[in-house]
C-alpha cells in the first residue's frame, strides 16, 4: 500500500462520511464558508446500506472568518515563536 499523497502546503483534503448526501453537503457548505475550497466530489459509501462519502481540498491559507482567527491562535508556539533573548 502506497503512503497517501500529500495535499499542497496549506491545504488540507476533507473528508465527510454521512448516511446521507444532503447531510455530507451540509458540512461541505459551512467548511466553505470558512476556507476556499474546491469542488466537491461525492461516492457512495455501501450499495448496502447507503451513505455518502465527500471529498473536497480546503486552502488554509484563504481562511475566512472566523476560520481566520482561530487559525492564527491555534498555531504552534514553537518554530513560530520570535525569540526575544538573542540580540
Amino acid at each position: 500500500m502506497h503512503p497517501p499523497e500529500l495535499p499542497a502546503h496549506g491545504h488540507a483534503d476533507v473528508r465527510i462520511v454521512a448516511s446521507s448526501p444532503e447531510t455530507a453537503r451540509q458540512v461541505a457548505e459551512v467548511l466553505r464558508r470558512c476556507f476556499a475550497a474546491t469542488e466537491q466530489r461525492s461516492y457512495p459509501v455501501d450499495t448496502v446500506n447507503g451513505g455518502t462519502l465527500l471529498h473536497l481540498t480546503v486552502d488554509t491559507g484563504n481562511a475566512a472568518e472566523p476560520a481566520r482567527s482561530w487559525l492564527s491562535t491555534s498555531r504552534p508556539s514553537g518554530d513560530d515563536r520570535t525569540r526575544t533573548d538573542e540580540v
